[in-house]
């Protein structure tokens, strides 16, 4: 089973607001069938802007691989900047990148 394809969906939230501006979902699916959903976490960027991250994240360090390789693809991301650090906004996208791969395997 690998992770073969990814939706970004942003989902303003209408007023009063509670919970943020809007809401970022994610929808993992493997070369199988199986489909995961996830929600993104994102504060610091505007919603366009993570949905390129979001996607970055998946092509660089998640795509073609494993759903079961939680922690590969982790440490993969997490070192895969010049200081081994990562920004937040990437953590908050394999984040929600990771519930998606848990519903995968919840459903597998």
């Amino acid at each position: 089973m690998k992770l073969k394809d990814l939706e970004v969906f942003i989902v303003k939230n209408p007023p009063p607001g509670w919970g943020g501006r809007y809401f970022i979902f994610v929808k993992l699916t493997t070369d199988n069938g199986i489909i995961g959903y996830g929600e993104v976490y994102s504060a610091s960027v505007g919603p366009k802007a993570m949905e390129v991250i979001i996607n970055d994240v998946f092509e660089r360090h998640m795509m073609n691989e494993n759903p079961e390789n939680i922690e590969m693809m982790f440490r993969r991301t997490y070192s895969s900047g010049f200081t081994q650090r990562p920004d937040l906004s990437i953590i908050g996208a394999f984040s929600g990148l990771e519930i998606a791969c848990w519903d995968i395997l919840g459903k597998a």
